[in-house]
């Protein structure tokens, strides 16, 4: 039984969801502590509940604790089975979070899965679908991972009820990634999105975006989407694209934001990340740690924001892995990440 107090680091959900994960792909029972301890309101909330409730069923675990603001949890996996799997956060709770949560433990199965999750797709404090679809994924590929993901409809806050759909085939086959250079920047491409308003305020959006970006100098190719959506929002997405690189910043509408404001907060972010210099963005590296320590060699990534996540996420990791993570920078200033993966272990 690994004993875990979850309150070191940034203290958050991201252990909880993160130790999930790492206990079923290892076979290794586990005992989480003080669960959010650093969070205003402590303890586990339905999204939270929600991925302990996933984990247990891919992982076949007898569990303890899940219950409304505990803030201790007995888990103990049994077995790892692929299959198909509809879970419902039956709140604005991000899908995004419990996406991540089963399916780096499912990509391990012995079979293909299929995953239906209902929730907040465009929500805040988590990455949105499209950050997903243009980040998370294409790197997951590249490092012999097979997850796709479409979009049935969106959803925002503080509705929800958006709806995701994946498939997962196992991955035998996983190669180091090394994103050390991220060359020139070549072109800024994004999505304005709304669902369920005017067409204008996603026009808005796109307005601002590029007459923030224009004087990079680059090509700007920002497209302005309606999607379907369980109730009324607007998102914008910008992503950076280097010789050797990406970087990505999203931005999320709310009652009475304007839309211009939208767009100024994914400029912002993104042009910090361009001024920083690193190849991929803070969200990203911290997404990546978990897939790469089951890959076998060094991988390599340059990082515009060391991230308390990113730390957290590498300290986490020793607990259930004999894994190398070297994180060269400070906390918020950016930085390189090497680990060292060892590759899949057969479950304990």
């Amino acid at each position: 039984m690994i004993e875990i107090d979850a309150s070191f680091g940034e203290g958050g959900g991201q252990i909880l969801r993160s130790a999930l994960a790492l206990s079923v792909i290892t076979g290794e029972a586990m005992r989480l502590t003080n669960i959010r301890a650093r969070r205003p309101q402590p303890g586990m909330k339905p999204q939270h509940l929600k991925a302990v409730e996933a984990a247990a069923l891919i992982g076949a675990a007898y569990v303890e604790g899940v219950t409304p603001v505990s803030q201790t949890l007995r888990f103990e996996p049994t077995g790892l089975q692929g299959g198909k799997y509809a879970f419902d956060i039956g709140t604005a709770g991000a899908v995004s979070l419990l996406l991540q949560t089963v399916t780096l433990p499912l990509c391990f199965a012995d079979g293909p899965s299929r995953l239906t999750l209902t929730g907040g797709t465009h929500v805040p404090w988590s990455p949105c679908y499209h950050y997903l679809q243009w980040q998370w994924l294409p790197c997951l590929a590249a490092a012999g991972y097979h997850v796709e993901c479409n979009l049935e409809r969106a959803g925002f806050y503080p509705r929800g009820g958006g709806l995701l759909h994946a498939n997962i085939v196992p991955s035998r086959h996983l190669v180091p990634l090394c994103i050390a250079e991220r060359g020139r920047l070549l072109r800024i491409r994004g999505l304005s999105g709304g669902g369920r308003l005017a067409r204008s305020i996603a026009e808005r959006q796109r307005s601002q975006a590029i007459e923030r970006l224009r004087e990079l100098g680059v090509p700007l190719e920002i497209e302005v989407a309606e999607v379907p959506a369980a109730s009324p929002g607007t998102f914008i997405v910008l992503q950076a694209e280097f010789e050797g690189g990406r970087c990505c910043a999203f931005a999320l509408g709310a009652r009475h934001k304007p839309a211009e404001k939208v767009a100024d907060e994914a400029v912002d972010e993104l042009r910090a990340d361009i001024k920083a210099g690193g190849a991929i963005d803070a969200w990203l590296a911290d997404q990546l740690l978990l897939p790469l320590a089951f890959v076998p060699g060094q991988s390599e990534l340059s990082v515009c924001r060391i991230s308390r996540h990113l730390r957290t996420n590498a300290e986490l990791l020793g607990y259930f892995l004999p894994v190398r993570v070297a994180i060269d920078g400070e906390t918020d200033q950016p930085g390189r990440v090497r680990l060292q993966g060892v590759g899949v272990p057969k479950p304990a």
